[in-house]
């Protein structure tokens, strides 16, 4: 039987341009579903757009537009990203104002409630608009939130729905607990096991429609919308067309590993208020979570939205292409931990390891080989790769690249030690020997950039598959 992955995205809020850390977020979610395509599995990839709550209700009226109009605006630019980027053109891209999708959020609710998860109090909270989250006084700084900080703090009075997430405190730990590897990397493991262990209060899901219309309304009560993270979180699964699809969900969520990534600021939702919604209503849960850290700007501030200092995949790709925004998020920043991200630091990655590396590497080994070899040099099957695959299987992308840029440096170094340009001429056996065993490893570099650089990797086994040199270097140098 083909063995099954589903792999995810988080779903991006749609008040604004989408911006690099998304757009890091993407980019190694498809790397990983590469790699399990040439890994034998049948693969589910989902991604798509958030598009209900108080922010975007609010923003969409500052703006002086109707809340649909200004949701789709954004959410044709989210998705955008999927052709800009090289992502997997079969990837399945939902949004949250889905008919279909609406209809699953009020089945899981329905189902939360039928087992007992669900009831109705009058409460008090402070509120983050741009969190969509409650906060503690402890969580705030200054009064306000330290991931929002231009943002004024709510305060909210009314009469909502609640999930009993306090029920739950004891099976989350004992989830922690028998797969030590459900958050990658530990340390957000021990975050959320820490955060549980203090103590779970249950949380609203729900607003009136009154004070805010722009959601799902609560089954068998129109008073009420749904909030927005207990909406948006059932799109993993209504993504696969549960529950009338029941054959898809089965064969990607039950038994395909279901893998979600997404930034630290969505470990709570992630891997502790969806892992909890599941159990409420009698469904598996997720395989494995894998935790970004943050893009920062100038000074290591954190780079968002709501800050104006994001960096616009949109500009990067029309400045360098695609593939130096898909090497950059992938070889030269942290998997897990924050990392700065500018164009300057962009342009420098690009002309070190693509236009002056990988590049100027293809052009003197396929330059040698079109002078002389007679022939296409015939390549091998794989030969074994297990470091190379154990490493994108721990999600340690950045470490894989660093495995792919040690294979070029060797390359490299073979080529000005030995100098296979000057011995073809004295000893043309010996010579052309040299030639093609550099293109039968420049082929295989090309292999395990398939996943990173899928463009350049085609056009790396076009050139030895006809024994051409590039016409143009395949990345021009940025001044």
């Amino acid at each position: 039987m083909e063995k099954k992955f589903y792999i995810t995205t988080t779903l991006p809020y749609v008040n604004a341009d989408p911006h690099i850390g998304f757009a890091m977020e993407i980019i190694r979610a498809d790397v990983i579903a590469r790699v399990k395509k040439l890994q034998g599995f049948e693969v589910f990839f989902n991604t798509g757009t958030d598009e209900h709550g108080q922010k975007l209700f609010t923003e969409a009226h500052n703006a002086g537009k109707d809340t649909k109009e200004f949701v789709d605006e954004y959410a044709k630019r989210f998705k955008g990203l999927i052709s800009l980027l090289q992502i997997s053109p079969d990837v399945h891209f939902i949004r949250t104002t889905d008919e279909s999708h609406e209809k699953s959020a009020q089945e899981f609710w329905k189902l939360c409630d039928n087992n007992g998860y669900i009831y109705k109090k009058t409460y008090k909270i402070k509120y983050c608009v741009g969190c969509e989250l409650e906060k503690t006084d402890s969580e705030l700084v200054d009064g306000k939130c330290p991931l929002h900080p231009n943002r004024e703090i709510e305060l909210i009075d009314e009469e909502n729905y609640f999930f009993k997430f306090s029920a739950f405190q004891e099976k989350l730990l004992k989830l922690y607990s028998d797969r030590p590897d459900f958050v990658i990397p530990d340390f957000r493991q021990n975050e959320i096991r820490a955060f549980v262990e203090r103590g779970l209060e249950d949380f609203s899901i729900s607003r009136l429609a009154s004070k805010m219309s722009w959601g799902i309304p609560v089954p068998g009560d129109p008073s009420q919308v749904m909030y927005v993270w207990f909406d948006a979180l059932v799109n993993y699964i209504s993504t696969l067309g549960w529950p009338e699809n029941t054959e898809n969900f089965e064969k990607f969520w039950i038994n395909g590993t279901p893998t979600q990534y997404c930034g630290k600021d969505n470990l709570r939702q992630q891997s502790a208020m969806w892992q909890a919604m599941l159990m409420a209503a009698g469904l598996p849960q997720t395989h494995q979570i894998i935790i970004n850290g943050f893009f920062t700007g100038e000074g290591g501030v954190k780079m968002s939205k709501s800050l104006g200092n994001v960096v616009n995949p949109y500009d990067i790709v029309e400045e360098f292409g695609a593939e130096a925004l898909r090497y950059y998020v992938c070889g030269e920043v942290s998997m897990f931990e924050d990392s700065p991200a500018s164009m300057e630091l962009i342009k420098s990655s690009y002309n070190a390891k693509l236009a002056n590396g990988l590049g100027n590497l293809v052009s003197r080994i396929m330059k040698m080989a079109e002078d002389n070899l007679d022939k296409p040099v015939e390549i091998p099957e794989w030969e074994n790769m297990e470091e190379y695959f154990d490493l994108l299987n721990t999600f340690e992308i950045s470490k894989a690249c660093g495995f792919v840029w040690s294979k070029i440096s060797e390359l490299d170094q073979f080529i000005q030690t030995n100098q296979p340009f000057k011995v073809v001429k004295t000893d043309k056996e010996a010579g052309q020997k040299m030639i093609m065993e550099l293109v039968v490893k420049l082929y295989s570099v090309a292999r395990m950039l398939s996943p990173i650089l899928p463009e350049t990797s085609t056009k790396i086994k076009a050139l030895i598959k006809e024994n051409k040199a590039p016409k143009t270097p395949l990345f021009l140098r940025k001044e």
